[in-house]
């Protein structure tokens, strides 16, 4: 069953820029939501420029604003705010990442929007949340993981420092992926109520709700768990990256029992018990993998079932046979331009193949559709 028509008919004002919220309103724009970017005149969002890039706009930018349109409204002048309210009052979500408070100074708060249309989802996405004693202070992914606990976890020693997370965990998983959720189940109730409602979403809260199970475990613990002690952070032989004799890395997972007995038969090693197995496991381990490329290794254990998997560098994966065949990357523009390889979500691919707006390049056809092109 394909998603990529789901939410037709669902209209979206996206007042967010850089990654969270541009994140978020193509999940919706994936699923069939009419997303309209409402950018201020002056440069919009600035992702477009962000390096590295060609000679067009940001590759960065073009993947997460596919089949979305712009308008230029300038919120601090009373008529474009007046454009934008008189919008919102025919619109289903408003999507917004500015600071806490910004929004209301605008004119343009949720009590505002609500005034014009009670059913009104507003998605306010933001550091540490639209209230408490951080409400307004800056940050960035990196700070959002430390407050969370989460950048404590990664890395290979107690003794050594955190480990910089390779994707930007806080805004895609804690704002942008909880921020959809929650606008999904908001349009789920205001289905059975009629009600609109306010989705703080904090990308800090977000990011430490993925440490549920980590919680969870804390006071059976002898220590406080931390980065490489815990058995799936770096604690155990058996869950674990490990070098190849070419320089590259293969992923062991061989959690149960009867994984790691197949990995051993397969790869020559002695199974041992006692209070030393572990150590002498990953020696071996370390040792026995270095003996051999990663290409070997991958060979060597495709039939055993063993949950080992090489590490892939970025421009290995879209050629992988994996990906391939379950037609996850697609193409929107001039093939090998930045941004014109596009990566589909878990949720289906997107009917869509419009690339990412220029700003205000939608101006005259939105504010037709929405009845304001007079203002």
């Amino acid at each position: 069953m394909s998603l990529a028509q789901s939410l037709r008919g669902v209209r979206v004002l996206d007042l967010s820029r850089l990654l969270p919220g541009p994140f978020l309103t193509m999940v919706l724009a994936d699923l069939g939501a009419d997303v309209v970017k409402v950018e201020e005149p002056r440069m919009g969002d600035y992702m477009r420029d962000f390096p590295p890039r060609g000679e067009g706009m940001s590759g960065r930018y073009l993947t997460v604003n596919r089949n979305k349109r712009s308008v230029a409204i300038d919120l601090k002048d009373g008529a474009q705010r007046e454009k934008f309210l008189r919008m919102a009052a025919q619109a289903d979500v408003v999507v917004e990442s500015f600071r806490p408070g910004v929004m209301d100074r605008l004119g343009v708060g949720y009590e505002a929007l609500r005034e014009r249309n009670a059913g009104i989802i507003l998605c306010s996405i933001s550091g540490y949340g639209q209230t408490g004693p951080y409400r307004d202070r800056a940050g960035h992914d990196i700070n959002y993981l430390a407050m969370a606990g989460v950048l404590a976890m990664s890395g290979s020693s107690p003794d050594g420092p955190p480990a910089m997370a390779g994707v930007q965990i806080a805004d895609m998983a804690g704002g942008a992926m909880w921020g959809a959720m929650g606008i999904l189940a908001a349009l789920i109730e205001r289905g059975r109520t009629g009600e609109g409602t306010h989705l703080d979403i904090s990308m800090t809260e977000g990011a430490l709700a993925l440490l549920a199970s980590e919680f969870g475990i804390i006071d059976a613990e002898p220590a406080v768990p931390t980065r490489g002690t815990g058995l799936l952070n770096g604690g155990a032989a058996r869950y674990a990256v490990y070098r190849t004799s070419d320089g590259r890395y293969l992923s062991v997972g061989a959690l149960e029992p009867q994984f790691l007995k197949r990995l051993a038969a397969a790869a020559g090693l002695e199974l041992s018990r006692g209070p030393d197995s572990d150590a002498d496991l990953r020696d071996q381990l370390t040792r026995i993998i270095a003996s051999r490329t990663r290409d070997e290794w991958e060979s060597i254990l495709a039939d055993c079932d063993c949950c080992c998997e090489p590490v892939l560098e970025l421009d290995e994966v879209a050629a992988h046979p994996l990906h391939r065949e379950r037609g996850l990357f697609f193409e929107i523009g001039d093939s090998g331009s930045p941004g014109s390889l596009q990566v589909r979500t878990p949720l289906g691919m997107p009917d869509g193949r419009r690339p990412g707006p220029a700003l205000g390049e939608h101006n005259e056809e939105v504010f037709r559709e929405y009845g304001v092109q007079d203002m």
